[in-house]
């Protein structure tokens, strides 16, 4: 829990982090130049966001646009996620949905994405960047109870895959679990991050390969196929293109790096 304090609290803009938290029933009072949503996995949050006050628990959320004074408090245990943005992050016509009604229903949808939050970083204490990159957009979408854009619906996909990498993903695979036909999908990844599905998924296989020999004694053979590949040699292969370097080789020295 932060320090309590009754003086605005001033910060750079932040890239998108998540925190986990909880709160007392002591006042704290602050504010940021970076736009903050509140997402209470239990307990109940008081708040008072530029004079409007409301409540956020695990059916309501609660945004704070940038700059704005808002005071929080908690009576009970509680477990918040703060999710900090980048003003970047927001498209103007997302902060018109979101700043005029700071407390919103979350939605069946929302509340599973939130869901989801919670338990990964239960897990792993901390998303990595990746992770926030591909949720954060569907989040934002769901939160404002706006369609999702082809940039979240592409990025919630990259999350999936990025999930099960040892799965079968054919890039109609791919564009199936989108809802969108295969040159859609194509056009997606073009626009988004100038690649194919198909060289994208070949780099997030390679990444988590090499992930699992520089953390784990797993075997070879049992990496390759955790990370998509049928078999050692198909690794072996994957890696020598990408990385130029084979699966033992980049144990070794990721081994030697660590010793």
């Amino acid at each position: 829990m932060p320090a309590i304090s009754s003086e605005p609290l001033r910060a750079t803009q932040p890239p998108a982090e998540l925190h986990l938290r909880s709160y007392r029933a002591e006042t704290l009072t602050h504010s940021h130049d970076f736009p903050q949503v509140v997402l209470p996995v239990s307990g109940r949050i008081a708040l008072d966001i530029a004079g409007r006050q409301g409540m956020a628990d695990a059916a309501n959320a609660a945004f704070v646009e940038p700059h704005a004074r808002h005071a929080t408090s908690a009576a009970g245990l509680n477990s918040v996620i703060i999710l900090d943005l980048a003003p970047s992050m927001l498209t103007a016509e997302l902060m018109e949905r979101l700043a005029p009604r700071p407390f919103m229903p979350l939605s069946q949808a929302a509340g599973k994405l939130v869901d989801f939050m919670a338990l990964a970083m239960g897990q792993q204490h901390k998303m990595a960047p990746a992770q926030l990159q591909h949720w954060v957009p569907l989040l934002l979408d769901t939160l404002a109870m706006a369609a999702p854009r082809p940039h979240s619906r592409l990025h919630a996909l990259m999350a999936k895959i990025e999930a099960e990498p040892g799965l079968p993903w054919a890039v109609a695979d791919m564009a199936a679990a989108a809802a969108i036909s295969p040159s859609r999908l194509h056009e997606w990844f073009q626009q988004e991050i100038a690649t194919s599905p198909r060289a994208w998924l070949a780099e997030v296989r390679v990444r988590r390969a090499c992930e699992l020999l520089s953390t784990s004694a797993l075997p070879l053979s049992e990496i390759a196929l955790r990370c998509g590949y049928t078999d050692q040699s198909a690794l072996s292969h994957a890696m020598r293109k990408l990385r130029d370097t084979t699966p033992a080789a980049y144990r070794r020295a990721a081994h030697a790096a660590t010793a």
